[in-house]
């Protein structure tokens, strides 16, 4: 293949793996216009006997219903609050399973950074990079996230990083307002256990749902607020998030602005 078009298949499979398309369906092309022979007739679902081991122990069986949304984020505002530290929080995560996107994700992707950073950033949820190695932004959205730490002397052992939602949504699609309220109480928990000065919101998903504005993110992104950790006030701050600014370059020079901000609100004053 000449260099110019393996340059642009290289190109063409980055934004696919970019936009979530991440699974061959097949190798031969399908012609959904074609006509195709009935399904046949559905069959009556057969009831499923319990093993005698569930049914006398009354343990949780993996037939029974999935939790109704409001039961499971009732779960979730219950179970955080046996969590007395990080290790504990992360814990209970690992083994709650009233989200669904549990199911479809490779693994729980808790956080990453310093847990004693004066900062912490939020993002929405994790893609596919994050989903396979169990750390939030590290795909290119996460390379571009490092260099502009850098560009104002902060790095992962200087700030604290998380997602509201911790486990890869399908196809790297948006979450569900119900997946996003039932993963809510873990995020607010650890952002309470973390105890930021500066809290960080990347994204107009993570600023609405953290800072319960209702405006968009080029209206608010620089703009401070007021966050309640559960110990105490803090200042808040929406901003791009880098996958936006991989699209939309020109946007940089406004996120340059916000990072600026942010260097001098954690710089000690003389």
């Amino acid at each position: 293949m000449p260099p110019i078009r393996e340059k642009t298949a290289r190109e063409l499979l980055d934004f696919y793996l970019e936009a979530g398309a991440d699974t061959l369906v097949g190798e031969e092309p399908v012609d959904r216009f074609a006509a195709v022979d009935p399904p046949p007739p559905a069959r009556a679902p057969q009831p499923v006997s319990l093993p005698p081991d569930l049914e006398t122990k009354g343990r949780a069986s993996p037939y029974a219903a999935p939790q109704a949304p409001d039961e499971a984020a009732m779960a979730a505002r219950a179970a955080v609050k046996t969590a007395r530290t990080l290790d504990e929080l992360r814990e209970i995560l690992q083994k709650f399973d009233g989200c669904a996107l549990k199911a479809s994700a490779t693994q729980l992707v808790f956080a990453d950074g310093n847990p004693k950073a004066r900062v912490m950033f939020v993002g929405e949820a994790p893609g596919r990079d994050e989903d396979i190695e169990g750390l939030p932004f590290v795909g290119r959205s996460g390379k571009l996230l490092d260099r502009m730490l850098a560009a104002v002397g902060l790095d992962r052992s200087s700030v604290y990083i998380a997602n509201v939602v911790p486990w890869r949504p399908p196809g790297n699609r948006t979450p569900t307002p119900q997946e996003t309220a039932i993963c809510l109480p873990f995020i607010l928990r650890q952002i309470e256990l973390v105890d930021p000065d500066i809290l960080v919101c990347m994204g107009n998903p993570s600023a609405q749902t953290l800072l319960g504005i209702k405006e968009g993110i080029t209206k608010t992104r620089g703009r401070w607020f007021t966050f309640n950790t559960g110990k105490r006030e803090i200042r808040a701050m929406p901003t791009f998030h880098p996958a936006f600014l991989l699209r939309s370059p020109l946007q940089k020079r406004f996120a340059w602005r916000d990072f600026l901000a942010i260097k001098k609100a954690l710089t000690p004053q003389t």
